[in-house]
C-alpha cells in the first residue's frame, strides 16, 4: 500500500537529483531512501528513477509519478494547514537570516515559534543576503530573511520590513549639532555593511563623486563590529537607525541630520516553491506580523517616502 513517506522520499530525490541529497533533506540515510524507491517501483509495478548516472533522474512513468507526487503532498499540505492543531507542525526548518533581523526583531520571532508551534525547531544561520540566497538555491536553507525580492527561479517571496539607512556617529566626533553635508561626512572614515551586498554598495555609490575626496570605506560582515567601531569614534557608521536604540538613547551614538540619502532595505521571507511549505509559510506569516508589529516599516509605506 502506497505511503506519503515513499511518495514525499520520491518528490525530493527527483527534486533534488540524488538519493544523498534526499537523505540529508529528510534527515535520514541513504540505504532508507533507496529502499523506499524500491519499495515504491516494487508497488507500482514500473521503474520510476533512472540511476545509470550520479544524477537520478525519472523515467517516462516518473515524471508522470511526479505530477501526482505533487498533487498529494500539496493536498496533504492544505489539509494540515486548514485542520491540524499547530502542534501536528513538527520537524527542522533551517533558517538563514541576515543580521539586521538579528539585532531586530529575531528573537520575538524566536519566542512565539516556541510558543505557537512547540514540535518545531528552528536551526538558524546568519550570513549575508547573496550567501543565503545561494544556500536557498542549493536547498541547503528552507527559508531566508534577506534583502529582497530575490528574483531567481522558483522563489517565492513575501515582504517583511523596510529600513532606512542612517549616518550615526559618537558624540566624541563633534557632528551632533545642525546639518551634516555629503563633505563634512566624507572627512571621516564610514564604516558600513560588508562587500558584495546592497547596502555597501550603495553608500559607495553616495560618495563616488569627482567633488568629494577618496573616502576610507570599511566594511565588516559583523554589525556588532561595525556599532563598537562607531561608538568608539572610529568612523561614521551607516546602518539602520533600529538596530542601535538602546546606543542613542543612552548617548553613546547620535544620529546626524543630513540630506545625504542612501536607498533604504527592504527585507523579505524567500522559500523554494514547493508542495509542502506548511511549516515554512507558517512561519514566514508570523515573521511578517512580528516585523511590522515591531516598528519596521513595510513596503507600502516605503513607497510613499
Amino acid at each position: 500500500m502506497l505511503d506519503f513517506k515513499s511518495i514525499e522520499t520520491f518528490l525530493w530525490v527527483v527534486k533534488l537529483g540524488s538519493f544523498r541529497s534526499a537523505a540529508q533533506r529528510m534527515n535520514t540515510t541513504q540505504p532508507a531512501i533507496s529502499q523506499r524507491i524500491a519499495q515504491l517501483e516494487r508497488e507500482m509495478g514500473v521503474k520510476l528513477l533512472n540511476r545509470d548516472h550520479r544524477v537520478a533522474s525519472p523515467t517516462p512513468s516518473g515524471r508522470q509519478m511526479l505530477v501526482y507526487a505533487e498533487k498529494l503532498i500539496g493536498l496533504r499540505a492544505e489539509m494540515m494547514t486548514e485542520i491540524c492543531d499547530s502542534s501536528a507542525v513538527r520537524g527542522v526548518l533551517r533558517l538563514g537570516v541576515a543580521e539586521t533581523i538579528v539585532h531586530t526583531w529575531l528573537p520575538q520571532l524566536v519566542k512565539r515559534v516556541n510558543e505557537v508551534y512547540p514540535n518545531l525547531s528552528l536551526e538558524i544561520e546568519v550570513d549575508i543576503t547573496s550567501n543565503l540566497a545561494a544556500r536557498l538555491l542549493a536547498q541547503e536553507i528552507e527559508l531566508g530573511f534577506v534583502v529582497g525580492p530575490l528574483s531567481a527561479p522558483d522563489v517565492q517571496s513575501r515582504v517583511l520590513c523596510h529600513y532606512d539607512i542612517n549616518f550615526l556617529a559618537s558624540p566624541a566626533l563633534g557632528l551632533g549639532q545642525g546639518k551634516v553635508s555629503r563633505r563634512d561626512l566624507a572627512r571621516f572614515p564610514i564604516i558600513t555593511f560588508p562587500r558584495k551586498t546592497r547596502p555597501y554598495e550603495a553608500v559607495r555609490g553616495v560618495f563616488d563623486r569627482p567633488d568629494l575626496p577618496p573616502i576610507r570605506l570599511h566594511a565588516s560582515a559583523s554589525l556588532a563590529t561595525v556599532i563598537h567601531m562607531a561608538i568608539e569614534g572610529l568612523g561614521i557608521a551607516v546602518i539602520p537607525a533600529a538596530i542601535v536604540e538602546r546606543e542613542l538613547a543612552d548617548g553613546r551614538l547620535q544620529l546626524l541630520d543630513t540630506d545625504v540619502k542612501v536607498s533604504p532595505l527592504t527585507f523579505t521571507a524567500s522559500w523554494l516553491g514547493s508542495p509542502d511549505t506548511v511549516a515554512i509559510e507558517r512561519v514566514a506569516d508570523l515573521a511578517q506580523q512580528i516585523a511590522q508589529a515591531s516598528g519596521a516599516v513595510d513596503a507600502a509605506a516605503a513607497a510613499r517616502h
